[in-house]
């Protein structure tokens, strides 16, 4: 059984957190609760905004607050999928829906790699320019896809963000967009 309500409930809960201010460890504290409620729970996320895609891991835009300080999407995983490394420049916070990923961290000039740990399903992970911003994510499983929701402070997909090579550590700029076109999947769960 479906229950669409969990992310209106979630976005509503959210919206009243940002309402309050911008301040990132409250945000990370209590957001990092309501969105750990929300992975707990894997009856809500409608199968369109979790399909994958054999080239690449597909990013889903399932809201956008109006004056853009945060969004929600869903990262749908094929086996063995991975980004490449990259930083985000705002806040963000990932929860584990289904199946679980492996983040590799990256600091320091030149970069390098600084820890890797693994995302079981209901786990949260932070980024930002303040805790550690960049890294590489992968899907765990090489035989199943893996869900993820991310919330970010601003709407990820118009940010223009970075990319660096593996090797020698050369950012290149990039906008990652969404693989859904069209009004967010909010507008669609309440009116289903």
């Amino acid at each position: 059984m479906s229950q669409p309500a969990r992310l209106h409930d979630f976005i509503t809960a959210f919206t009243r957190l940002i309402d309050t201010g911008p301040e990132e460890e409250r945000i990370f504290s209590e957001g990092g609760a309501l969105l750990a409620d929300l992975v707990a729970h894997d009856d809500w996320l409608p199968a369109a905004y979790a399909g994958t895609e054999p080239e690449r891991y597909q990013q889903y835009l399932l809201y956008c607050d109006p004056t853009e300080r945060f969004c929600v999407v869903s990262f749908a995983w094929g086996p063995g999928q991975s980004t490449p490394i990259h930083d985000h420049t705002v806040w963000g916070m990932v929860g584990v829906l289904r199946g679980g990923e492996v983040c590799e961290e990256f600091a320091g000039t030149p970069l390098r790699p600084s820890c890797s740990h693994p995302l079981a399903a209901g786990a949260v992970d932070l980024v930002s320019p303040r805790v550690g911003d960049v890294h590489r994510v992968s899907n765990a499983f090489s035989d199943r896809d893996s869900i993820s929701i991310h919330v970010y402070g601003g709407d990820i997909g118009k940010v223009q963000r970075h990319v660096f090579d593996p090797v020698t550590g050369a950012a290149s700029s990039f906008v990652s967009g969404y693989a859904n076109a069209g009004a967010p999947a909010l507008v669609r769960i309440i009116d289903a």
